[in-house]
């Protein structure tokens, strides 16, 4: 969460051992420990509405599965009057709604203060202060630019977009065709064949957005295909990692613990499977992901069936 002028930033934890290790230490004892945090410019709480008072505008980076049970029942004074910007890459399972919808319902903010962060970035590499880039995106295009030039610096840099439901549900499915690569990687498939997986992932990804949302919008950018490529091939990604994994013969529960981590794609697959219910896009590749983590049909069947049916 940003607080003034972005010179402090709050940061809302939910456990208070947490927050005393950040203090003594300087590090976050769970994720990215090499890091050493600014502690003086960090105000670390575990007191929702200290943080959010003191701030302007407020990032949620909570993993999506848990988003709704993190706010259920919580009362945030102020929170209506605020900026909140999204860095959460999937859907809120319990409304099958992208994280967007969800801050305008659940905390009554219109969405012109609502906005999204996006890729292609991983956590791993602006750690290691490797050239990243953003997109910032807000049907505001000043606040989407004050808030990209806030996180600019020497190794991130930022475009903005007015487009946070088609960059939202890109973000989305791009962990679903995550997953469905590393499904491919850990049965042995090529680069031949997830090449052609990813082009024909581009376009169910295309359709998809063009149907909820007809804007006009170029797949091609950054925000969407780089997002794509980068989930689709890198060793960070955990959704490949976890598609690998169910590829090599474990199950979704082992993978899951084995892990330690969450992926976004396993919850995200399920409801685009429901949303598509109603839109009715052809998405062999989403539906072949569903069909192998919720009804537990064989990999191998699965992906020699869909071999055949892209091209």
């Amino acid at each position: 969460m940003l607080l003034n002028n972005c010179d402090e930033v709050g940061w809302w934890l939910r456990r208070q051992e947490t927050v005393d290790f950040v203090k003594k230490y300087h590090r976050n004892p769970n994720y990215l420990q090499s890091v050493e945090l600014e502690i003086d410019k960090l105000r670390v709480s575990t007191d929702l509405n200290e943080v959010m008072e003191a701030c302007d505008i407020f990032i949620l980076a909570v993993p999506s599965a848990f988003i709704f049970a993190t706010f259920d029942g919580k009362e945030i004074k102020g929170i209506k009057d605020k900026i909140g910007f999204s860095a959460i890459k999937g859907i809120v399972p319990e409304y099958h709604s992208i994280p967007a919808r969800f801050i305008h319902k659940q905390f009554n903010i219109p969405y012109e203060n609502i906005g999204l962060i996006s890729g292609p970035c991983h956590a791993e590499e602006v750690a290691l202060e490797r050239l990243s880039y953003l997109t910032v995106a807000c049907q505001d295009q000043e606040k989407a630019a004050y808030l990209a030039d806030k996180l600019s610096c020497r190794y991130i840099h930022t475009t903005t977009s007015e487009d946070i439901f088609g960059t939202e549900l890109s973000a989305v499915l791009k962990n679903v065709y995550s997953i469905a690569s590393g499904i491919c990687h850990g049965l042995g498939y090529g680069d031949n064949f997830q090449a052609v997986l990813i082009s024909n992932a581009l376009q169910e990804i295309e359709a998809f957005v063009d149907t909820v949302n007809p804007i006009h919008r170029d797949v091609k950018s950054s925000a969407y295909l780089g997002d794509l490529l980068v989930t689709a091939y890198s060793q960070f990604s955990r959704n490949r990692t976890f598609g690998s994994m169910i590829g090599k013969g474990y199950s979704v529960r082992s993978a899951q613990v084995e892990m330690k981590m969450i992926a976004e794609g396993y919850y995200a697959v399920n409801s685009i499977h429901e949303m598509n219910k109603k839109f009715k896009v052809n998405m062999p590749i989403c539906e072949a992901v569903y069909r192998i983590l919720y009804e537990s049909i064989s990999p191998v069947v699965e992906m020699k069936i869909l071999s055949n049916n892209i091209t």
